[in-house]
């Protein structure tokens, strides 16, 4: 791992990376993480074309070859249509980030069926989804799948019972994945706490930064130094839950 000590190194040059939902936030940053440690990235979007556009434009800056797809995660046909557009353009996969995601607050006497199922449908079935229909190619490469959870999937919030059951799901997901695809493929997952862009902080998240044991909120960079070591880290590492909150959920 001397690659570490040598901001130069390229760790993941030769790859290539498909990282869901990352036109913004999270997803964009974890994507910037993976190109810069030489990764060709692939990225999927929904509604957030224009973002997307913008998004591998500064993939490209960094020197890789990067592409945005259309695609709705929930839907099969749609993921499948993508996947096969990544595999054409780059020939091969070997990691997976399924970081596309729903977050929502309400009521749980007040959340409908439609909104616990589209909930289910981004946040479950998107993951189950892509991952199975990449399967095959990253069995072929020895790859990589690294699912984005949350601390709402370990601890239970009141107002996000249908985003809470979601995560928790895809976390048992997760470990299951994990014994199941061994060992050619190694599946781990991140739960990343309250995570907040720079024009997000004040007095709204600071109360959330008062009762971390590191005394601040999570940013961006945060959860893609977390996906960089996933991505790099060895193989043998498989089936974990790493939760990325400062010690919030202690």
């Amino acid at each position: 791992m001397d690659w570490l000590l040598d901001r130069n190194a390229k760790p993941l040059a030769g790859k290539t990376a498909l990282v869901t939902g990352a036109a913004k936030r999270i997803g964009k940053g974890i994507a910037l993480a993976l190109a810069a440690a030489g990764a060709d990235v692939a990225i999927t979007y929904r509604g957030s074309a224009a973002e997307a556009a913008g998004t591998v434009a500064e993939l490209q800056a960094l020197g890789v070859r990067a592409q945005a797809l259309a695609c709705d995660v929930g839907d099969e046909a749609s993921v499948q249509a993508a996947l096969a557009a990544v595999l054409s353009e780059f020939g091969a996969l070997d990691l997976l980030v399924n970081n596309a995601g729903a977050f929502e607050t309400a009521p749980l006497e007040k959340i409908t069926v439609e909104q616990w199922d589209a909930m289910f449908s981004t946040n479950t079935r998107g993951p189950f989804l892509v991952a199975k229909a990449a399967h095959a190619a990253l069995k072929a490469s020895g790859g990589r799948i690294l699912n984005i959870g949350s601390l709402g999937g370990v601890h239970p919030w009141a107002t996000h019972a249908h985003y809470c059951t979601s995560k928790a799901a895809l976390h048992m997901l997760s470990t299951t994945m994990a014994k199941a695809w061994a060992p050619e493929i190694s599946v781990n997952c991140i739960a990343p706490g309250m995570i907040v862009q720079s024009e997000e902080v004040g007095a709204a998240y600071q109360q959330f930064a008062d009762k971390t044991p590191m005394k601040r909120n999570g940013t961006v960079a945060d959860v893609a130094a977390a996906a960089l070591f996933f991505a790099t880290a060895p193989h043998f590492i498989t089936g974990q839950l790493l939760a990325v909150d400062g010690g919030l959920g202690l």
